[in-house]
């Protein structure tokens, strides 16, 4: 009877002796394996065998890409603005000894140094430089971490930034000076209404005060060239120009008479006197 329990309990350590040195790793995996403490393998997908108790599964590492998000941080540019940015990695590990072996925890590794990297590359930019080339971003961003990733066994396939944007404080002093850009824009605007109107209207009166005196020369000449032609005409010097002020008197007179502001109109005392003596002159 003990030798059937003693023989029972060998086929069952030989059973799970056997169970423990068959390892089946699902595909998209790779499993380190370490014998006595250190490196021996690397186990790939499929059917394999350790040695029970000597070899242990280390770790088992995915093939597959992995999505690392990078959380938010404040970045200060280098015309001292702040603004908040983050970012998302896709990476594979090629080399599952290297990145169990190379660093202690490649994800946190990684998501430091995309962190790191992405502050020094917006730290050298301007504002607007960073909030407008996020593509040049990008770029230099997986260019400065490839380097420093390759000794980790992971490859970086792409770092995407999700969102670069001013902080609160920033977003309402940038609104503060669009707003206060606006006004002046406003004012130099209605400003600028105001002087092209003052010149034009300026350039209007001068237009109208050369047609004016155009106009007095027109009418001077007018009379000279009246008052020659009816001194040779009556041969006298002082009954042209004396004909000419009642010309201008009566069409004077004519212009208050259909006026509807002129009620009253005077007449000098001697009008009819200098016209008879107008005509009398004439007449001899």
């Amino acid at each position: 009877m003990e030798g059937l329990l003693i023989v029972g309990a060998l086929a069952l350590v030989v059973i799970i002796t056997l169970i423990a040195g068959i390892k089946i790793v699902s595909q998209g995996e790779e499993w380190i394996v370490e014998r006595l403490g250190r490196y021996n393998r690397t186990l790939n997908p499929g059917l394999n065998l350790i040695i029970p108790y000597i070899d242990t599964v280390r770790e088992r590492v995915t093939t597959r890409d992995i999505i690392l998000d990078v959380p938010e941080q404040e970045v200060i540019t280098s015309d001292n603005a702040v603004i908040l940015t983050n970012a998302v990695a896709f990476i594979r590990v090629t080399k599952p000894e290297d990145a169990i072996y190379g660093v202690e925890d490649y994800r946190v590794a990684i998501i430091n140094l995309v962190m790191t990297t992405l502050r020094s590359i917006i730290g050298e930019m301007t504002l607007d430089a960073a909030l407008s080339n996020r593509d040049t971003i990008k770029a230099r961003l997986k260019e400065q971490i490839l380097d420093d990733v390759a000794g980790w066994g992971v490859t970086v396939k792409s770092v995407e930034i999700q969102d670069i944007k001013p902080s609160s404080s920033m977003q309402k002093a940038m609104e503060q000076q669009a707003s206060a850009e606006r006004e002046r824009r406003a004012v130099e605007t209605m400003a600028e209404g105001k002087k092209r109107a003052a010149i034009l209207e300026a350039q209007g009166k001068l237009e109208a005060a050369k047609l004016e005196a155009e106009a007095q020369v027109a009418l001077a000449t007018a009379s000279a060239e009246a008052i020659t032609r009816i001194s040779e005409s009556i041969r006298d010097k002082e009954l042209p120009a004396m004909f000419l002020l009642g010309d201008r008197y009566i069409n004077s007179l004519e212009k208050l008479g259909t006026s509807e502001n002129g009620k009253t109109i005077v007449y000098p005392a001697d009008l009819q006197a200098a016209i008879r003596g107008m005509l009398g002159a004439v007449a001899k």
